[in-house]
């Protein structure tokens, strides 16, 4: 059977996705069994949400039993790495932002495949692409990359908006090969050198004490 590019981004951004998850698990110290499924929700949290938001159910990864087993085994698979590894803080950045990019692409290919408006492909790659780290870091106990300055989700955002300024000059795989990129280094880029978004608050907020 042929694979096609598209089908190629998607297990590729389970795998990457599921094995950032289990470094940011693996960081906190959690178990094996704790490690892959972080690891899970981290590949599959974000596609869930998509998927029930535009009425897809059951969702993708229920009806294509492949993508929670590549993720399973992903996930296992990270924990026999760790002794090779001697910063697994850049591992999970790295793929996590390769992760970024590949599923904002799948997210804003599934809106189209509905015939939804451009603006609602592109809020549909950033709901696939932040989502599953939101619910990653809720279970982790730490507080979203996307509800902090970083530039995260905002990286799914610009990718998309490329993505539909693009896609009428390029072939449709030169299109999606273009925004994983774009997204990706938009990301590191950030992280780098410590990019962020506009900060509102110079100074933490003193509580008041009750008399």
């Amino acid at each position: 059977m042929e694979v096609t590019f598209s089908q190629l981004i998607e297990i590729a951004g389970v795998i990457v996705f599921s094995i950032s998850g289990a470094f940011s698990a693996m960081q906190k110290r959690f178990d094996a069994f704790g490690v892959i499924v972080i690891g899970f929700v981290t590949a599959l949290g974000g596609g869930t949400i998509r998927d029930v938001m535009i009425g897809y159910t059951p969702v993708t990864w229920m009806r294509q039993i492949h993508f929670p087993l590549i993720s399973l085994v992903a996930g296992a698979s990270t924990l026999f790495l760790k002794p090779y590894i001697k910063n697994l803080k850049v591992t999970f950045i790295i793929f996590d932002a390769i992760g970024l990019g590949l599923y904002t692409v799948i997210g804003v290919n599934k809106g189209l495949a509905f015939g939804l408006h451009p603006v609602v492909c592109i809020i549909l790659g950033t709901i696939t692409g932040a989502f599953g780290g939101v619910v990653r870091d809720i279970l982790l106990n730490n507080v979203p990359h996307l509800f902090r300055k970083e530039i995260y989700a905002t990286a799914c955002v610009v990718g998309g908006i490329f993505f539909f300024m693009i896609k009428d000059l390029f072939d449709s795989d030169i299109t999606k090969a273009i925004t994983i990129m774009i997204v990706c280094t938009i990301r590191l880029v950030a992280v780098k050198y410590n990019f962020s978004m506009p900060k509102f608050y110079d100074r933490p907020v003193a509580l008041k004490k009750d008399v």
